[in-house]
């Protein structure tokens, strides 16, 4: 039986062993009325019951699929002559012909009967897995029911047994999560110590040039690039505060209008087409400022006797914060009405008016949530790529012009790695250097807003 249609099986059989379970504990009440004897509602010894059935189950079959592939091949090789099983190159070859033949591809040497009889072989022992396979995850999915559903009975604390199952699966959820981000953590820690065993933290983290060119051989131009990342710290923060100053004002005034001004037909129209710019592509953004937005901000800075670059921090800028307008707007709108009514009526009562109310009750309670969206506005703002791309250009200059090509940390690390690239080479690890510092600088933007968070909530509590 095929793994997908084995699942559907086993899915079945959950479903079945649901039911089974909670008219058994029905049966052994007496019937609904008598529900009550029951430790637990009937639904939870159902629940019990599709738990017994599917989780050892999928267990075995998580590990039966992660095994199956490598004791084939420990089989099949031993099947293989001595001399190609002696070598590793040799061996992966033939075990790559083996496998060709046995989906019935093109070979990469002329097929012999040894490679025949090894492919034979290997089907018939994924004939065999697969069967096997399938008694035993049926075997178990069955008598999972069978022993569920004998347990069943008055005293049987099914909601106890549910829950702590559902414990232990959240416990594991989180704890993949937590050593997911210690292992993208550690892994970027490690290759920015190699980056910063070649050049100095203090060149990276103060030098006002940024060149990252290296050269295959030390005679040729530009063999010592330059890694002083000042440059693309200025011109990401540069980016990111016009953005943000487009984006806060504009989102957070229209999520106070949304939830304290506007009527419920107009909210209701009006919000979701404001969020529509959440789900707008990122690379229609670029090609937004960079067809329309970047010769506009050119042209009216060429009106005023300006000089403005093709390609502008400012319009980068602006389309930037337009994109994270319903991040602020949304989010904020969301925490707002979240305040108690019980606040504003106690402030109508008190004679404050409409805005008063807003401004010293709503908005002061609301604010944690508030910051919070800020913070996601200003974290996606500093992981934008492809508007920065298209309308800042890749210069890495070092200027607080916003009418000048300036790039971003975001920018150049793909600019790092994209291409046939050497993993040991100092061009390719300050990649992981940056990373790293965009890792510190969010930590530290979470600090500040739990900072502000705590202090705003200890007032309000």
């Amino acid at each position: 039986m095929q793994t997908s249609v084995l699942i559907l099986v086993l899915v079945a059989l959950t479903v079945v062993g649901f039911y089974l379970g909670r008219s058994r504990s029905v049966a052994v009440a007496g019937g609904t009325a008598g529900s009550a004897q029951l430790h637990s509602l009937p639904s939870y010894y159902g629940y019990l019951t599709a738990i017994w059935c599917g989780v050892p189950a999928l267990i075995v079959l998580g590990f039966w699929m992660a095994f199956q592939d490598n004791i084939i091949t420990h089989f099949v090789t031993a099947d293989l002559p001595a001399e190609t099983a002696a070598d590793p190159g040799q061996l992966g070859l033939a075990l790559n012909d083996v496998k060709n033949l046995v989906r019935g591809n093109i070979t990469s040497r002329a097929t012999d009967p040894a490679m025949v009889a090894a492919a034979d072989h290997y089907r018939q022992l994924q004939t065999i897995s697969r069967l096997a396979l399938t008694v035993v995850i049926l075997a178990l999915a069955i008598g999972g029911i069978a022993l569920s559903w004998k347990r069943i009975g008055p005293a049987l604390r099914a909601r106890n047994q549910v829950e702590a199952v559902v414990m232990v699966f959240l416990i594991l959820c989180s704890t993949i999560a937590i050593f997911t981000t210690l292992g993208i953590v550690l892994s970027v820690l490690f290759e920015s110590i190699r980056f910063f065993r070649i050049v100095p933290v203090t060149e990276f983290i103060f030098g006002l040039e940024w060149s990252p060119q290296m050269a295959i051989r030390a005679d040729q131009v530009g063999s010592t690039g330059a890694f002083g990342a000042v440059p693309l710290f200025a011109g990401t923060l540069l980016i990111s505060g016009i953005a943000m100053l487009v984006a806060v004002p504009i989102g957070l005034m229209s999520a106070l209008y949304l939830s304290e001004y506007a009527s419920r037909g107009f909210r209701s129209a009006a919000k979701p087409v404001l969020e529509i710019l959440a789900g707008v592509p990122t690379v229609v953004y670029g090609f937004f400022a960079a067809l329309v937005v970047a010769p506009q901000v050119r042209g009216l800075g060429e009106a005023i006797g300006l000089s403005v670059s093709s390609e502008s921090a400012l319009a980068a800028g602006l389309v930037m914060g337009i994109m994270i307008i319903p991040f602020v707007s949304s989010l904020s709108d969301d925490v707002i009405n979240a305040v108690p009514q019980a606040m504003r009526d106690g402030s109508y009562a008190m004679g404050a008016t409409r805005s008063e109310t807003i401004g010293r009750v709503i908005f002061p309670a609301a604010l944690p949530g508030i910051v919070g969206g800020v913070l996601l506005a200003v974290s996606r703002a500093i992981g934008e790529t492809m508007i920065v791309v298209m309308a800042a250009g890749l210069s890495s200059n070092l200027t607080a012009n916003p009418l000048e090509a300036v790039t971003t940390v975001t920018v150049q690390i793909v600019t790092l790695l994209v291409g046939d690239q050497e993993f040991d080479s100092p061009k390719t690890l300050a990649a992981f250097a940056l990373g790293l510092v965009l890792f510190v600088v969010t930590l530290t933007l979470n600090v500040i807003a739990l900072h502000v968070v705590r202090k705003y909530r200890e007032q309000y509590e």
